[in-house]
């Protein structure tokens, strides 16, 4: 579990502290199956000419994944989230990033693997909320239900 630097100092950067630099490196070096699955479908401006980056820092957390323009933060959870060390940490960083007005969107890693389409069309709900769903071929996306939390599918 990534511990953030809560040492009473001031921070002196907000976004992307050079303290990070290595370690977020490293993260994206030996990212996760999950991570890399939706990576792929965000890299290069594919989802609606948005830029996110991955291991992004702000403040002393370190976000799978960012998007600046419209500050939404894209977080991926394994089993260690549902311990409750994790569950703590995990508020605290939400409660963090909402003081920054930043929404944070989470997803278990298993609806990465088994509903990318759904991960997709939620993270498009928030990010393009003026367009309905759009459909795939086949039919409908199966959307992951707005009354849940993300991951609570």
């Amino acid at each position: 579990m990534i511990k953030p630097r809560l040492d009473g100092l001031a921070m002196k950067f907000l976004h992307n502290d050079p303290a990070l630099k290595d370690y977020r490196r490293a993260l994206r070096r030996n990212q996760t199956d999950a991570e890399k699955a939706l990576w792929s479908h965000l890299r290069n401006r594919q989802f609606y000419g948005m830029r996110f980056f991955r291991q992004y820092s702000l403040g002393p957390y370190i976000l799978d994944f960012y998007c600046p323009e419209i500050k939404i933060a894209i977080e991926l959870d394994g089993g260690q989230h549902n311990e409750p060390e994790g569950k703590i940490y995990d508020t605290a960083r939400s409660e963090y990033l909402q003081v920054q007005k930043i929404e944070v969107l989470r997803f278990w890693d298993n609806d990465v693997f088994q509903n990318i389409e759904g991960v997709l069309a939620r993270m498009e709900q928030k990010c393009n909320p003026s367009r309905p769903p759009f459909m795939i071929r086949g039919g409908e996306r199966k959307i992951l239900s707005e009354g849940k939390k993300d991951h609570e599918v």
